[in-house]
C-alpha cells in the first residue's frame, strides 16, 4: 500500500509539471502574439528555385541576439523536419506537421552559422542562422541542414552583409 502511494504521489508531480509547462508555453504564444506579426504565406508561385533545396531540420526561431528567446506562437516554436527553399523572391521555410512560411529577400538581414539556438546546442557551427526583419522586429530562424557543406553556398546566394562564426549571444 505505502508503495503504490508513493507511485501515485511520483505520477501526479510529473502531470503537474507537464500542466505547468503546457500552461506556461500558452501563456507565451497569447504574449508573443501581440508582440510579433503573422509569418509571411508562401506566395502562390514563388518561382524558380535558385538552390537546391537543403533539409533538416527547422530549430526554431527567436528573437535576434536572443538565443534562447523562442518565438512560440501561431505555430513557430514547434521544431520539426523541413526543407529550405531559396526562390528569387525569399525563402520557403517548408516544415513537417507544421504551417509553412516565407522570408521575403528584401528582409533577410544576414546569414550565418551557429553553435546553437534554444532547444538545440551542439560543439560545432552546424546550424543555419537566417537573420530577418518582421514588421521591424528582427527574428533568428534556424535551421539544421543534413549537408551543412551547402550553408556557404546558402550564405552566398543570400549575399548577406555580415558571416559571423560562433553561438549566439
Amino acid at each position: 500500500m505505502e508503495r503504490l502511494l508513493l507511485t501515485l504521489l511520483v505520477v501526479a508531480f510529473f502531470a503537474l509539471c507537464l500542466l505547468g509547462m503546457w500552461r506556461g508555453w500558452r501563456r507565451q504564444a497569447r504574449t508573443q502574439s501581440v508582440e510579433f506579426a503573422p509569418f509571411p504565406e508562401v506566395p502562390a508561385e514563388p518561382g524558380t528555385p535558385v538552390l537546391p533545396a537543403a533539409r533538416g531540420v527547422y530549430v526554431c526561431s527567436t528573437r535576434a541576439g536572443h538565443w534562447q528567446q523562442r518565438i512560440v506562437t501561431r505555430g513557430a516554436g514547434v521544431r520539426s523536419t523541413a526543407a529550405l527553399r531559396l526562390y528569387p523572391g525569399g525563402i520557403e521555410v517548408l516544415r513537417e506537421g507544421a504551417p509553412a512560411f516565407w522570408i521575403p529577400r528584401e528582409s533577410v538581414l544576414a546569414a550565418t552559422v551557429a553553435r546553437g539556438m534554444a532547444g538545440k546546442v551542439m560543439g560545432t557551427d552546424s546550424l543555419l542562422v537566417i537573420t530577418w526583419r518582421l514588421a521591424g522586429t528582427d527574428i533568428d530562424t534556424g535551421f539544421r541542414g543534413e549537408d551543412t557543406d551547402s550553408y556557404p553556398q546558402w550564405i552566398d546566394a543570400l549575399g548577406a552583409d555580415t558571416v559571423e562564426k560562433g553561438t549566439q549571444e
